[in-house]
């Protein structure tokens, strides 16, 4: 595990000269930007949304996923980690479309506003109470260190086939990524505070020479979006819908993306070297996440969740500064604000996104296994229960996606299918029931320093 000592910059460090941030900060934004834009283009065709329509939704994401960030960095955690929108929704979401479609892809976005806007009540009560806090000390690094090691190993289908679009620009940005971090960057600190910005640019010169990139969306989009009116920031949809069917749907999004987001809080911890989580921490944490998808939908944006790509990147660069989080929140909100800005980004090809995954989120993976290193490793109650978790983690919801699982009532096989599909959820609760049912003692479990700052 790297040092604090190690650490380039540190939680309230300021990169200066401000040139310097603002790179650190593009770089989140690139890194984060496939994923934000992933899942508005995944629902556009279940939606029936025109080119016009699609780019509404894109840029009232990444305005959510900024509005989020600034909420979670600097009143929630406080931890460098970006929010944005979340795969773990994607069951609801065709679920409500599918019940409502037929009213229109304005009416659709009507109730998802609606179920988004009382999950987020539900959220921001499990958290503003301290519930959420309450469970950290039931949950030991046998638990934690496995969790956060599927939030990487479950995205593995997001690595090689977006790369597989074109695998010279892929393995483009994986060289140069390795090369810049681990070659270059012990000689010269530059290429170690911008690796990934720098691989990004490279494969894109390339894939501008492969002719890979098309101006098109640069063209198409808008140089100002207004606040109000068609397309506007507020409300673009139209009023909320409400139903509790749909709410209770969705509850099965914001069950998962709650246990990955506390799984992402100790990961984001330990790559930035943080002090130990507390309960508050952990308690603001899901509490402002919830208030963010609450505003991102009165946004016209979808639920949002902490992002584990940037925490990879956090890892590899060791730049762990609010500070440049915040600089990555004010670029999110002005490419949904400003057309043109997005277009622009959107022309990065999806294979370089692609190389961008295989190379982080298996960063992601590591830290998870160092984090299971506080417990003891040589125990086989903890071996057993580890190795378990973490292969049921990626079996069980492969078993969902080749079974058809459907019984009364709809909204319960929703909720099972929704849990049982996330490969974050089912090690979490597995892990929770083992580790808490089988005996073991503190220091086996890793818990034997717990408490000393939960104050």
């Amino acid at each position: 595990m790297i040092e604090a000592k190690e650490m380039v910059y540190t939680l309230d460090d300021v990169p200066k000269p401000f040139g310097k941030a603002l790179g650190l900060g593009i770089q989140h934004v690139l890194t984060m930007f496939g994923a934000t834009v992933a899942v508005p283009l995944i629902i556009a065709p279940a939606l029936g949304a025109s080119p016009e329509q699609t780019a509404v939704l894109v840029a009232s994401v990444m305005l959510a996923s900024g509005i989020a960030t600034f909420l979670q960095v600097n009143f929630g955690t406080r931890l460098p980690i970006i929010q944005g929108v979340s795969f773990s929704f994607l069951g609801p979401f065709f679920a409500i479309i599918g019940l409502t479609i037929a009213g229109g892809m304005e009416v659709s976005m009507q109730h998802i506003a609606g179920a988004i806007l009382l999950g987020a009540i539900v959220e921001m009560i499990v958290g503003f109470t301290g519930l959420i806090g309450k469970v950290q000390r039931f949950v030991s690094p046998v638990v934690i260190g496995p969790v956060i090691a599927m939030i990487g190993l479950a995205l593995y289908t997001a690595g090689a086939p977006m790369a597989g679009a074109n695998w010279w620009l892929a393995i483009t940005v994986i060289f140069f990524a390795f090369f810049f971090s681990l070659i270059l960057g012990p000689k010269q600190p530059f290429f170690a505070l911008f690796p990934i910005l720098l691989a990004i640019i490279v494969a894109y010169i390339l894939a501008i020479i492969l002719g890979e990139v098309s101006f098109e969306a640069v063209r198409n989009a808008p140089w100002i979006r207004l606040p109000w009116g068609s397309g506007g920031w507020v409300l673009p949809w139209g009023a909320p819908k409400f139903e509790f069917g749909f709410f209770l749907i969705i509850l099965a999004g914001y069950l998962a993306s709650m246990i990955e987001s506390y799984g992402d809080y100790h990961a984001i911890n330990a790559a930035a070297q943080g002090p130990e989580l507390t309960d508050k921490q952990i308690s603001r944490g899901i509490g402002m996440e919830g208030l963010g998808c609450f505003i991102g939908a009165l946004f016209g944006g979808l639920a949002s969740t902490s992002y584990t790509e940037n925490i990879g990147l956090v890892g590899l660069t060791r730049v762990a500064s609010r500070y440049v989080v915040n600089i990555a929140v004010v670029v999110l909100i002005l490419m949904g604000i400003i057309g043109k800005f997005g277009g622009l980004v959107a022309t990065i090809p999806g294979a370089i996104v692609g190389g961008l995954y295989c190379t982080l989120f298996g960063m992601i993976a590591s830290i998870g296994i160092s984090n299971s290193a506080k417990s003891d490793l040589s125990s086989m109650r903890n071996q057993m229960i580890m190795g378990f978790i973490l292969f049921m983690g990626l079996s069980l919801p492969y078993y969902f996606s080749i079974t058809e699982i459907a019984f009364e009532p709809v909204w319960l096989s929703n909720i099972v299918v929704s849990i049982g599909s996330t490969g974050m959820a089912v090690t979490a609760i597995l892990g929770l029931i083992l580790d808490n049912v089988i005996p073991g003692t503190d220091e086996e479990r890793g818990l034997h320093h717990f408490g000393q700052n939960n104050k």
